[in-house]
């Protein structure tokens, strides 16, 4: 099977998962940690990793992603407002953090940046998603696996090397409760570092080439 097939199939069964967990809310499990629904922020050519992330850290959050294709009507609006509403109230909907999965040309897709975009911009309901971007492991010395751009604008550190930012960026997780802990930290930003949020310019219009 190519590349492109397993991507195919692998981004079929993430859309699956994500129809299953529809009526599913956060809880906490008996280790008294909460399984947050998370919301994954990816280039459908990095299906297949995503996927795999998924399947081996099952226990520790609720999945969630719905794809969104240019066919869709209001993808082509100019309003903003409009377009983030969609995407808040449709997509984005019960999530309360979004995984962002760096691959060596995340940063090029404009339906990564609109999810950011509308995972950090306060609505009528004040709903503010975490944000959690991981490096994919075929990023690993990718000299094309930059940050998007509105994430970067949120993962800030000091000259020590400190986060100041909103947002975080991790390496792969090594273990389940590295990703609980970071998951957890995404969630409490909400409210702990919102004032920290950087929104930035207006939605990406189109992809960009990546080489």
């Amino acid at each position: 099977m190519s590349n492109w097939n397993r991507n195919v199939s692998a981004n079929r069964r993430l859309l699956a998962l994500s129809r299953e967990n529809d009526g599913i809310r956060e809880y906490r499990k008996s280790d008294g940690s909460v399984r947050h629904k998370c919301f994954l922020s990816y280039y459908s050519e990095d299906a297949e990793e995503v996927l795999a992330f998924v399947e081996k850290f099952s226990t520790v959050f609720i999945p969630k992603t719905v794809g969104i294709s240019d066919d869709y009507p209001w993808v082509n609006s100019d309003d903003d407002d409009y377009v983030m509403d969609v995407i808040r109230d449709d997509y984005l909907a019960d999530s309360t953090v979004t995984l962002v999965f760096i691959g060596k040309c995340t940063w090029s897709r404009k339906f990564v940046d609109w999810e950011v975009y509308s995972s950090l911009r306060r609505d009528k309901n004040n709903h503010l998603n975490g944000l959690l971007a991981i490096q994919l492991p075929s990023a690993v010395d990718q000299p094309t696996a930059k940050l998007p751009d509105r994430v970067n604008k949120n993962v800030r550190r000091d000259a020590n090397g400190a986060d100041v930012g909103y947002a975080r960026y991790n390496v792969y997780p090594s273990s389940e409760a590295s990703l609980q802990a970071w998951i957890e930290d995404a969630f409490q930003a909400r409210k702990t570092r919102d004032g920290l949020i950087v929104l930035g310019g207006p939605r990406r219009k189109a992809n960009s080439a990546c080489s």
